[in-house]
């Protein structure tokens, strides 16, 4: 079964310093049908005006993953983490006992693109935790590229939570597939462009729930970027 979530479904706020989309129910964005799909609790889709962001919060017992899609963002926590992320790189903060942070578009100019990605951890009471990686374009090109993991494999970030999360960027015609294991399920988020998903067209900010297909095929319609979820 594939269950699409067009982008125009999601909920919308626009705060001036901040044009967001909610896949799932967040903040004042209520959907009962939408509380997540399996452990995948959150999926935001970001716009920071330049010299605007988020001043420290709190967070607890959450996976937090960040990808950065455009411009610059600039973290900082309680934990002592401090740094400047761009295009390409994939963050994972565990909030787990308690962490506050802040996070900042520090450019003038430029406008910061951001999916902030919330998944429920395998526990509660975790240590919390930090960490960031960068993924060149070229690893991404015509491939799933894992990006994060619950073991940490081939260079991802780790999550503490059964997920694996693969990045894709795709040209039109490009293709890819992924085998879907019969006790599995999926997410799909099209970051931008235009892709089918099992001839099933999703362009962007679409989502897809997929539970029993044993092979996933990704093909690009128009040069498309995309993140693939699989849950346990």
């Amino acid at each position: 079964m594939i269950q699409v979530r067009r982008s125009a479904e999601r909920g919308h706020f626009d705060h001036g310093w901040l044009d967001t989309y909610h896949s799932f129910s967040f903040a004042d964005y209520y959907d009962p049908a939408n509380m997540g799909f399996r452990s995948l609790r959150v999926i935001n889709d970001d716009r920071v005006a330049p010299a605007a962001g988020f001043p420290t919060h709190g967070h607890s017992d959450m996976e937090i993953v960040t990808y950065v899609l455009d411009g610059a963002l600039q973290h900082r926590d309680s934990m002592g983490n401090g740094s400047v992320l761009r295009r390409g790189h994939v963050q994972r903060m565990s909030a787990g006992t308690g962490v506050r942070h802040s996070e900042f578009n520090p450019s003038k100019e430029e406008p910061l693109h951001l999916l902030q990605i919330w998944i429920l951890p395998e526990k509660r009471g975790l240590i919390p935790g930090y960490e960031e990686k960068v993924f060149a374009e070229a690893d991404k090109r015509a491939r799933l590229k894992l990006v994060a993991s619950r073991e940490g494999h081939d260079g991802s970030v780790t999550v503490r939570q059964d997920v694996s999360l693969y990045a894709s960027i795709l040209e039109p015609l490009e293709r890819v597939e992924h085998k879907l294991a019969h006790d599995r399920f999926a997410w799909l988020q099209v970051a931008s462009g235009t892709v089918t998903l099992n001839g099933e067209e999703l362009r962007v900010g679409d989502g897809a729930a997929i539970s029993s297909q044993p092979s996933l095929e990704i093909t690009g319609r128009e040069r498309a970027e995309l993140l693939l979820f699989d849950l346990g």
